[in-house]
Formats: C-alpha cells, structure tokens, sequence
C-alpha cells in the first residue's frame, strides 16, 4: 500500500466522464458549453458594463478622472502575475483530479471575494467625499483580484481543458469550436438580452433634474444633462448591483462546478499511477527555452496577441465610432442614436460569428486547422479595407462588419486546437509538454488586451480631445475612429496572415502520435508496468462493443488511405513517398538534436 500523502486536490469527486472517447453529450454539452458559459457569464458583463457602472453611478471620472483612466492600464501588471501563479500551480497540480480540472473549483472563492470588493463593500456617498478614498480602495481591489487572480484562475485552467481532453485532433477541434463559442454564448447573454433589462441596473433619475424625453404619448421616459446623456439615480443603481452580483457569484459557482464534473483530462491521466515519487514540474526556464526555440508556438502566441488585441480594441471603440460617425435623423451627432448603432452592428456581426461555428469544423477537417485560420485572415483584412474605403457610410461599414467577422470564426473556434497540436509537437521532440508557461502567456495575454485597448483607446481620445459636449465640430475625432474601430482589427489580420504562410506543425500530427505512444511504451518498461494502448483504455471503460467500434473506425480509415493512393499515378506516388520520407527524416533528426531515439 503506498504511504503517498493524498492532497486536497485527490479527494475531490471524480468526473462524470467515464469514456475513454470524446463525446458530445454530456462532454461537449455540458462540460464545454453550458457550464464555461455560466462561469464566464460575470466577466463578460463586468468588460462590458463596469466602466459604465463607475462612470454612470459611482462618478468616478469626474472626482478622480487619473484613477479612472490608468486602474484598466497598471493592472495589467497584475494580470501577468496572476496568470504566472495559475500557470506554477498547474504545473505542480499531478493529483487524480488532474492538472487543471481543480483550479476551476479554486477560481470560486476569489471570485466572491472580488464581487465582494467591487459591488457590496465599496462604500457609496451620493453628496460628500469622505467615503471617495474607501471606495477607490474597494474597487481597486476588487477589480485586481478580479482580473488578475479569479478569471485567470477559471480561464487559464478552462482553457488548457482542450489541450488535455484527448490526443484525437479531430475531437479536440470538436471541443475547441464549442468552447471558444462559449464566449459568443455569454457575450450574447450579457450584450443582447441584458441590455432589455439595464434600467433595473442603471436606475433613471425621476426627480425631474434636467431635459425630459418622452415617447409618443408624451409620457416622460427618463432625464437627459446638457450632453444629452441619461441622468441615473446613483443610489438606486448602487444598491440593485449589490442584489444582482450575488446572483453572478451563484451562477458562477453553477457554472465551475458542471465544467469540473462534466470535462476529462485524458492526457493527464496517461501519466497517472506511474511508480515513484510525482515528478517535479520543469521550470518556467526550460519551458521557456523550448518554446521559444519553436517557430510554431512563437507564431501561435503572435497570433493570439494580435486576435485578441484586434478584438478589444474593436469592441472598446464601438460606441465612440458610432457615436462621432454617423448622424441622426436631425442632422445630429448623438450618444443615443450612436447607441443604436452599436446595437444594430453587434447583433449583425453575432450572426456570421453564429454560423461560423457550424463551418469551421468541416472546413479544419478538410484543409487543416492551419490554413482554415489563414484564409480566414485573408477574408477578414479584406472586410476591413472594404470599411476603410467608406468608414462614414454605415451599409458599408455593417457589410465590412460582417466580412470580418465571417473571416473571425476559424480563428475564434480553431485555434485552441492548433496549440493542441502544437504542445503535442513539442512533447513528441523534446519529450516534456509546456502546457504550463504556454497557457500562462495565452491567459495573461487574453486577460490583459482589454485593459491594453482600453489604454491605448483612451490614448487617442486625449490626444484628438474628445468631450460629448464638443462632439459636433470634433474632426480629428471622426478621422481618428475608423483607424481604431476598423483599421487597427484589419492590420492585426493582415499580420496574422503574413505569419500563418509559416504554419506548418500539422504536417507532423501522425508522426508526433507515433513518437508519444513510442515513449510511453518506453517509460512503462523502464518502470515495471504495463502499457495500456488507447484502444484498450477502451475496452476497459467502455466495453467490447465500444472496442470493436474503434477498431473498424480504423480499418475503414486504413481503407480509405489505401483507396486514395491507388488512385495515384505511379510518378504521384513516388512523389508523394518522397515527401513522406523526408518528414520523417526531418522528424528524426529533431527528435535526435533533442536525445529522443529516432522513429
């Protein structure tokens, strides 16, 4: 009997995933859709309305503008730190529960405490200012422990879930195309259905300061200042935000607790169980040499900094864009009307994003994750220039809206199995994967752009003097907007094309299969202990039935193989063995440059 110490985390309730297959239900249903939708469901509506909240009912902008301007900025800092620390403890997490599985249940207390901070203990003083000083202390607490610590203590682990499902590239794209639509799922929840019920968050000042505004009967909606924006009732507001957040905090614990039970990690659990002490995690230095070595996983990183920065700077400058760009019914440049706008443009951009989903996965089958992700970009740069052409016409810029978004969707849904790939790639050369260090940078960067654009985007409001109440004589403003709203998104794509020529790790995708189950088997002699194949893991979870299913699933892919190459010409096939002889001759001498033995 072993004397291991069990932690914490090996106490936890198994997954309810007994399968040693991927399947859509329940765990793509339930443990990458529905549960990481109600998880993320609070950051998507603190990014989209909190600014909005401090402006519109704490004031914040106008008794301490600095604090207001630089708290999204420096915390960016924050989130590079938090992501480093969620990126050790996965490294050093080798419990029964997996890696990353147990840093969802982790993410739910520092979750409360930041909603906490944020909503319920930062003090409220409508008149005086002897509470101002608690309150930008609560908020920024709050929001650091938010952004930096709670999210990336979900998102990170979240996300690494697909790089650690399975080792079958078609499955793991099935699961990174449902759960990158996890974010359209709770982005759709917080800024389409939402929106219907602000007026419950953003209570109306009734009291009758200001300009009325009434609808066709006459009847008084709300009260708008000289700027023509709606007046709140700033305590109201205050205090339906303290109910409304402890619904978040419930949702979200619903939310981590479907996504711990219904997800797997099988490729943690193919080294689970060995003999021995657990291994010490490699440390963030040799990792980082490895993948920064890796062309690949450089180009993937760029790529995920230009997706993301792109992304937020787009959807940070949407309202200024539509509200300094286009102009009412009565000639005039309003915040309402500009609204609107936005409005119309999110809900047009959700569709092509919604039907993207359904066409990424066939078309990453059938030309590779790779190049689905290319041609997307090549797509998205043309929507873009197509707006820049005529950023003052709104058809135009609705059809160049929807251009790119169209373009978006390999990006969006694929890419987390390309870094799939990628990391197995890196396991099959150098015999280590670096999900640690890899996913620390891809949530520190997914994390941080919001607070970078918003910087830069506040950058460039200074710089071109932007005031709504001089919003009808601003021209730098509407010469500065279409190259923040669309050019700066348009430039990011054409860069991740350029770079996407250079992606080639696919290729390797068999051979890497085979150099990982050939290091398996090795590792399973040197300790003592059988090796179990994927196919017997099979037919030990599920059954006979399930492993002969597996077998002619093979067979009939073999077949298959077989069929298309004897339909080759006798000069194709020579070509085409060539090929094939190369890879693996280039293969092997990565391998060997590394100390692994050659195929």
């Amino acid at each position: 009997m072993s004397s291991e110490k069990k932690s914490l985390f090996d106490r936890l309730p198994p997954s309810q995933i007994k399968k040693a297959n991927v399947t859509l239900f329940p765990e793509g249903i339930l443990g990458y859709l529905a549960g990481p939708t109600l998880a993320m469901l609070a950051n998507s509506i603190l990014a989209n309305y909190f600014n909005k909240y401090m402006s519109d009912v704490l004031h914040i902008n106008s008794w301490a503008s600095g604090f207001f301007t630089w708290l999204p900025v420096v915390s960016v800092i924050f989130v590079v730190m938090g992501n480093i620390l969620v990126g050790r403890l996965m490294d050093n997490n080798q419990s029964r529960a997996g890696k990353a599985r147990p840093l969802l249940l982790c993410s739910v207390p520092i979750s409360l405490c930041a909603l906490l901070f944020l909503f319920v203990f930062s003090p409220y003083d409508a008149v005086g200012t002897a509470w101002h000083t608690g309150a930008l202390v609560c908020i920024a607490i709050g929001y650091n422990l938010w952004f930096a610590f709670a999210y990336p203590m979900y998102y990170t682990p979240h996300a690494a879930l697909v790089n650690l499902s399975t080792r079958n590239s078609q499955d793991r794209s099935l699961l990174a195309t449902i759960s990158n639509a996890t974010a359209l799922a709770a982005m759709g929840l917080s800024s389409m259905i939402l929106p219907f019920f602000l007026n419950l968050l953003f209570v109306y000042d009734m009291s009758g300061q200001g300009t009325p505004v009434t609808n066709d009967d006459g009847v008084i909606q709300y009260y708008v200042d000289e700027s023509g924006a709606a007046i709140y009732d700033a305590q109201a507001s205050h205090d339906h935000w303290k109910v409304f957040v402890i619904a978040l905090i419930v949702i979200t614990l619903i939310g981590a607790l479907i996504e711990f039970f219904f997800t797997r990690e099988r490729v943690t659990e193919e080294s689970a169980g060995q003999k021995g002490e657990k291994k010490a995690a490699l440390p963030m230095g040799e990792q980082a040499k490895i993948c920064f070595s890796d062309r690949y996983w450089v180009i993937m990183m760029i790529f995920f900094f230009l997706y993301q920065f792109g992304g937020m700077i787009k959807n940070v400058s949407q309202n200024y864009y539509c509200t300094s760009m286009f102009r009412d019914a009565l000639g005039n440049y309003t915040v309402a009307y500009g609204g609107q706008l936005q409005g119309t443009l999110s809900i047009v951009g959700a569709i092509p994003t919604a039907v993207g989903m359904v066409i990424a996965l066939p078309l990453a089958n059938k030309i590779g994750k790779g190049k689905a992700i290319l041609s997307g970009a090549v797509l998205a740069t043309v929507g873009g220039a197509l707006g820049m052409l005529m950023p003052g016409s709104f058809p135009v810029v609705v059809a160049s809206f929807v251009i790119k978004a169209l373009g978006s969707t390999p990006a969006m849904y694929l890419s987390l199995a390309l870094l799939a790939d990628i990391l197995d790639h890196q396991e099959a050369v150098y015999g280590v994967r670096t999900d640690g260090l890899s996913m620390t940078i891809y949530g520190a960067i997914m994390a941080g752009m919001t607070g970078l654009a918003t910087g830069v985007l506040n950058g460039v409001l200074s710089a071109v003097r932007y005031d709504v109440s001089t919003l009808q004589t601003n021209e730098a403003m509407r010469s500065a907007m279409p190259w923040v709203f669309i050019g700066a998104e348009t430039l990011c794509y054409l860069v991740i094309f350029l770079t996407f020529t250079m992606m080639g790790v696919e290729k390797y995708g068999k051979l890497d299969h085979k150099a990982i189950v050939m290091d398996q088997k090795a590792a399973a002699a040197a300790e003592g202990r059988e090796y179990i194949s994927a196919e017997e893991k099979i037919r030990l979870e599920e059954g006979e039935e399930a492993y002969q299913a597996e077998l002619k699933k093979q067979a009939d892919a073999a077949k298959a193989e077989q069929e298309r190459i004897a339909k080759l010409s006798p000069e194709q096939r020579k070509a085409e063995q060539e090929r094939e002889n190369a890879l693996l001759s280039e293969f092997n001498a990565m391998r060997t440059a590394h100390g692994r033995p050659a195929l």
